[in-house]
């Protein structure tokens, strides 16, 4: 997603519990929300389930985004259409659901 302008890499970990979940459901889930994470440049998602407890799972998000947008991102999280999104996933998922936004350490 480049347009000119300097771009920044993220990662975003979504940690969250649910034991009776069938996991290709979830993903279908994650699968119709591409949308929603295109809306910040997503550009891979992949969902991730504990091999030792299946009832735990990451949901990692990478994208590249403007740095603009990402200097910006918690005025984005206030969006309308975002907050519509996470209030319908925080209705499914019953406990808390650990959110975490990683960036590449240059080497």
């Amino acid at each position: 997603m480049t347009n000119g302008g300097l771009t920044v890499k993220r990662t975003v970990f979504f940690k969250f519990r649910l034991p009776a979940a069938d996991p290709a459901h979830l993903a279908a889930i994650m699968k119709a929300s591409a949308p929603f994470y295109e809306f910040f440049g997503g550009s891979r998602m992949r969902l991730l389930q504990n091999a030792d407890d299946p009832g735990q799972y990451i949901q990692m998000i990478e994208y590249e985004t403007p740095e603009v947008i990402e200097m910006n991102r918690q005025r984005i999280a206030s969006d309308h259409r975002l907050q519509g999104y996470l209030q319908a996933w925080r209705a499914f998922l019953p406990g808390a659901v650990e959110i975490d936004v990683y960036q590449e350490v240059a080497s």
